[in-house]
C-alpha cells in the first residue's frame, strides 16, 4: 500500500475477508486515509462496532460471485447485534413464534420489515395486512416446515443469490453521527465499487435509506443496475413494489 500506514489492528480485520478482495480492501483503506489522515488512526484507538475483528466480515462473499450489492446505513447500535454484515443481527437465531415473528426479529425494526416484505412478495401476506391473525398463520406453516427457521439459513440464502451486504458506515459509535462516519468510508465504496463495475457484467446495485442513497453520487455507480427503496426501518417498505419485484422470485424464504 505505497507508503501509507494503516493501523495494525484495521489490516488484521482483513483475515476475515475473503482472499480475493484483499487488493481491493487495501486500496480502500489507502484511500481513506488518504482523504482523511489520522481518521483510521483514531479509529483503531477507538471503541466501536462491529467488535471482534468484524469490520469487513461482509467480504466473505467471494469477488467472482458477487451479483447484487445492497448497501445499508451502518451497523446496529448493539454489540451483540453488529456482526460487519449488513442487516444481519447477531442477537437473531430463530426467526418465527406461535404466534408470528420472534421476539428478537420484532426487535430488529428493520430485519422485521424485510421479512414482511418477503412475505408479501411472495404473496404468503396481503399489502396492509401483515399482523395479527394473518401473520400468525403464516408462522405456524413456517415452523412446520414451509420456511427456514434461522437468521443464519436466510444470510446463507442472501449469499447464494450472490449478495455483498455492505453498510455505507462500516462502524457504529455512540458518540459519533453515522453520516459523518459514512463520510470517512466513502473512498473506500468507491474503491470497492469501482473494482465490481470492472466486471464483465456489473452486480445491480441495491440502495437502502439516505445514507446509502448518497452513493449514487460517486461516478462509478452509473455502471451499475440499481434498486433503491427507502431504509426497511420505515413500514413503507414492506409494500415497495420494486423491492418485491427484486427479491420475489428469490424465495428467500423457501427452505
Amino acid at each position: 500500500m505505497s507508503n501509507i500506514d494503516i493501523p495494525a489492528p484495521i489490516l488484521q480485520a482483513l483475515d476475515l475477508a475473503d482472499a480475493s478482495w484483499r487488493p481491493t480492501l487495501e486500496a480502500g483503506l489507502a484511500a481513506v486515509a488518504r482523504a482523511n489522515p489520522g481518521y483510521l488512526a483514531a479509529l483503531a484507538a477507538d471503541d466501536y462496532l462491529p467488535t471482534e475483528g468484524r469490520l469487513f466480515a461482509a467480504f466473505a462473499q467471494p469477488v467472482e460471485r458477487v451479483r447484487y450489492v445492497l448497501v445499508g446505513e451502518g451497523p446496529y447500535p448493539r454489540a451483540e447485534s453488529a456482526t460487519g454484515v449488513c442487516f444481519m443481527d447477531g442477537a437473531v437465531g430463530e426467526l418465527w413464534s406461535a404466534t408470528g415473528l420472534s421476539k428478537p426479529v420484532n426487535r430488529a425494526t428493520s430485519l422485521r420489515n424485510f421479512m414482511k416484505m418477503l412475505l408479501v412478495a411472495d404473496g404468503q401476506l396481503q399489502p396492509g395486512a401483515t399482523g395479527g391473525d394473518a401473520l400468525a398463520s403464516v408462522a405456524r406453516a413456517a415452523r412446520a416446515g414451509a420456511a427456514i427457521q434461522t437468521l443464519a439459513q436466510l444470510q446463507d440464502k442472501l449469499h447464494g443469490q450472490g449478495f455483498l451486504l455492505l453498510n455505507a458506515a462500516l462502524v457504529f459509535r455512540k458518540h459519533v453521527a453515522p453520516a459523518i462516519d459514512a463520510r470517512a468510508w466513502l473512498p473506500f465504496l468507491q474503491t470497492v465499487l469501482a473494482a465490481l463495475a470492472g466486471q464483465s457484467r456489473p452486480p445491480t446495485l441495491v440502495l437502502w435509506g439516505k445514507i446509502a442513497e448518497q452513493l449514487k453520487k460517486l461516478p462509478e455507480t452509473a455502471a451499475f443496475p440499481q434498486a433503491v427503496a427507502e431504509h426497511p426501518y420505515n413500514l413503507t417498505f414492506i409494500e415497495h413494489e420494486g423491492m418485491h419485484r427484486l427479491f420475489g422470485p428469490m424465495h428467500l424464504l423457501k427452505p
